[in-house]
């Protein structure tokens, strides 16, 4: 495997949400050598695609990714807007996830039970993608759908690869027919290669395409003490285990939650990779070799979090030298 392909496979899911902050550990982890650096978003948190840009600008190589955006905080062409706002500052720099995100979010922006992007998910992300993407990468749009219409054209285009998040197997499907990739949160690794990869394939082959990649989200703790692991990860994982979406996908990977909200050891040993840093550099070289096309590798902090995220900075950025 060489460094090319280790470099544009592996990114980093940033651990810090305030702009400021998390611009400042983008530039770190392009001095580090990191391929891509990956940012998250909550419904009432900080803009990431404000973050990118500004990030966009103070940086030359690394990619950028939103590991996402939820979808309902933007209509479809107002991301498009943005998107192509970035990669004029930074051609070709920029990944754009996208999701419908969760029941208590979407209540937060006064989505009624009834609304479609609650009634039917699917089929509302399946529009937003195709609007999105085709007024990005086309730069016009003709659409008239069961939830949007969309008459326009763009300032501009780009190639901007459009993901979507997905847990089960017919959001992968989704993900293979329409979007450029799939992006999954603390799925299994066996879920992901039994189940996920198979019906991105579906999805490919329904809509006459090569599958896009599956980047697989991947919890890192640098550590040896199992314990002290698995006890940062139940903290740092809790909210998941309450949520139904979550909870109905660890029952398809075969680690039901019952009627615990929290996780078993089991399952929480399958979840996290941990260990020395050789250790940990094996561990996802591995999951390269099993046929997980890309990692975002997000940090599981055990006991300093910034001498943590300097140290999986840089074994990133070394994959990539060794490559």
């Amino acid at each position: 495997m060489n460094r090319t392909a280790i470099a544009s496979r592996v990114g980093v899911a940033l651990s810090r949400s305030r702009p400021d902050e998390a611009i400042e550990q983008i530039r770190r982890a392009e001095v580090a050598g990191v391929g891509t650096a990956w940012t998250t978003m909550s419904a009432g948190g900080y803009d990431v695609l404000t973050t990118c840009a500004i990030a966009a600008a103070r940086t030359e190589r690394i990619t950028l990714g939103t590991s996402i955006v939820p979808a309902f905080t933007k209509h479809p062409l107002g991301l498009a807007t943005q998107a192509l706002a970035i990669d004029a500052i930074a051609p070709g720099r920029l990944r754009l996830g996208i999701g419908t995100s969760h029941g208590p979010m979407m209540q937060s922006y006064g989505f009624a039970p009834d609304h479609p992007l609650r009634a039917h998910p699917l089929e509302w992300l399946r529009e937003y993608t195709v609007v999105a993407r085709t007024a990005i990468r086309e730069g016009q749009v003709s659409f008239h759908g069961n939830i949007f219409t969309s008459e326009i054209r763009m300032a501009a285009s780009a190639p901007i690869p459009v993901l979507i998040s997905a847990l089960r197997p017919n959001a992968w499907e989704l993900a293979g027919e329409v979007s450029d990739g799939g992006i999954s949160w603390i799925c299994p690794v066996d879920y992901l290669i039994q189940e996920a990869l198979p019906a991105m394939q579906r999805g490919a082959d329904r809509a006459g395409r090569e599958r896009p990649p599956l980047v697989a989200h991947v919890p890192v703790a640098l550590s040896t003490d199992l314990e002290a692991v698995r006890a940062a990860a139940r903290s740092r994982l809790a909210g998941y285990a309450r949520l139904p979406f979550y909870r109905k996908m660890f029952e398809a990977a075969g680690y039901p939650l019952g009627d615990s909200e929290g996780y078993a050891d089991d399952l929480l040993d399958h979840l996290i990779l941990s260990g020395d840093d050789q250790a940990v550099v094996d561990r996802l070289t591995t999951l390269l070799d099993q046929g997980l096309d890309e990692l975002l590798v997000m940090l599981i902090p055990v006991d300093d979090q910034v001498t943590e995220e300097d140290r999986l900075l840089r074994l990133i950025g070394e994959m990539s030298e060794m490559g």
